[in-house]
């Protein structure tokens, strides 16, 4: 019987509406090119809650296997990898507030987290909805059970001779509803499964942008397109320093996108020098708050 190794981990979470139905979903690579999925759902939860359940499902399989040779966890959330490597120690310190002494979202998955969290997890942030072939996986099975629905999933042994493996419903997350677990797949060393894995085991792709490039707009263009940008800077920081909210079309009109890639990010995010929280609902306006994530860190560090 060998052994197998698992040399990267892709984790992601979606939700249906924030709060909402909500699903996760985790792809697992071996070094012999095979895969191993897994995901859930629950009836009604957050982003951000989703994120850390696939990360939780993500280290538990990990534990389960045994392995001690390092590993890339690849999530495409930011709040995720702050909480678990910078900001968690904070908290902790002051007895689980955040530096205006409110009360962490959360902190039961985090302190799962912590306790699941180990020397040979390298957190690695990817951009989602990039074309990395891992994170693109894991937003479909995430999505598929958010909106109800049971993906079929690609499932494999931790041994070559296919010694057992517990199955999605197995794994004890907290506070997640799941469906049943799907069909089991065992994955056989095909050569386009191993080009796959080279692959994903990546950093995520460049892309290309089809605009016109920025060296090749006239000068006066450029800077005038800088001055913008220093501006919108300068209202972000402004807001943040004086503790204005903003709703989700004024956040939105500053990021310039659309405001629904605003709401469909999760309570709490990063944009640029700034944490973005979600504060509250008034009427049917969401409301935001910024922070600057320097000061943010330093604090929580």
């Amino acid at each position: 019987m060998s052994q197998r190794t698992i040399q990267s981990i892709y984790t992601d979470g979606a939700c249906t509406g924030n709060p909402g139905p909500g699903g996760w979903g985790v792809v697992v690579y071996f070094s012999d090119g095979s895969i191993h999925e897994i995901g859930g759902a629950s009836d009604h939860t957050t982003n951000n809650k989703m994120e850390m359940q696939a990360a939780i499902a993500a280290l538990q399989f990990l534990q389960t296997s045994g392995q001690n040779q390092p590993i890339t966890l690849y999530t495409d959330s930011e709040y995720l990898i702050n909480s678990v490597t910078k900001w968690i120690k904070g908290w902790k310190k002051k007895g689980w507030k955040k530096a205006d002494g409110k009360p962490v979202q959360n902190q039961d998955l985090l302190e799962t987290l912590d306790e699941l969290n180990s020397y040979i997890v390298k957190w690695e942030y990817v951009r989602g909805h990039s074309g990395n072939i891992g994170n693109e996986r894991c937003d479909v099975i995430a999505r598929t059970f958010a909106s109800g629905k049971v993906p079929s999933l690609k499932q494999s042994s931790l041994t070559d001779d296919h010694q057992s493996l517990p199955q999605t419903n197995q794994i004890n997350v907290a506070k997640v509803t799941e469906y049943p677990a799907a069909s089991t797949i065992i994955e056989t060393n095909k050569p386009e499964i191993s080009s796959l894995e080279s692959h994903v085991t990546t950093m995520e792709p460049t892309i290309t942008n089809s605009s016109t490039p920025i060296d090749d707009k006239p000068p006066e263009m450029r800077v005038a397109q800088l001055r913008a940008l220093v501006e919108t800077l300068r209202i972000a920081d402004e807001i943040a320093t004086k503790g204005y909210l903003i709703t989700s079309s004024e956040l939105a009109d500053l990021m310039d996108v659309h405001a629904s890639a605003v709401t469909s990010r999760g309570d709490q995010w990063r944009w640029r020098n700034w944490i973005v929280s979600r504060v509250r609902r008034e009427g049917n306006q969401i409301l935001w708050e910024l922070e600057r994530a320097d000061q943010v860190g330093g604090e929580e560090e």
